[in-house]
């Protein structure tokens, strides 16, 4: 089963939607806004992904944090953050059974779901 986590009017989510579901490949949808983020599974994508990949530096949450957490963001303090402020996460994270993806480019869904 795949789980794709973060929030239903992201533009990048929606293009991720429009490709699984163009392709039929089934999918539930985890909104972080509405659920939250596990703080286990959460520690589980950064210890398979590493924070960096995972935190959004790019993102209006990330712009609107303090400088002071943003010049001292590590690995504990990227967890906390993310924990309480989960749209600061990259999204998608694409959960399955094999393995965690984060972001979306259609190359890299393709190399994923396009059967050789």
């Amino acid at each position: 089963m795949i789980i794709m986590y973060g929030i239903k009017n992201c533009d990048t989510i929606k293009k991720a939607r429009k490709y699984l579901e163009a392709k039929e490949i089934a999918y539930s949808f985890h909104d972080f806004r509405v659920d939250g983020v596990n703080e286990i599974q959460l520690r589980a994508w950064v210890s398979e992904l590493g924070w960096q990949k995972l935190l959004n530096k790019r993102s209006t949450t990330w712009r609107n944090l303090p400088d002071e957490t943003k010049q001292n963001m590590n690995k504990g303090l990227a967890l906390v953050v993310m924990q309480d402020q989960p749209t600061i996460i990259k999204r998608p994270v694409l959960e399955m059974s094999d393995q965690v993806m984060v972001g979306f480019s259609e190359k890299q869904y393709d190399a994923v779901f396009t059967p050789n």
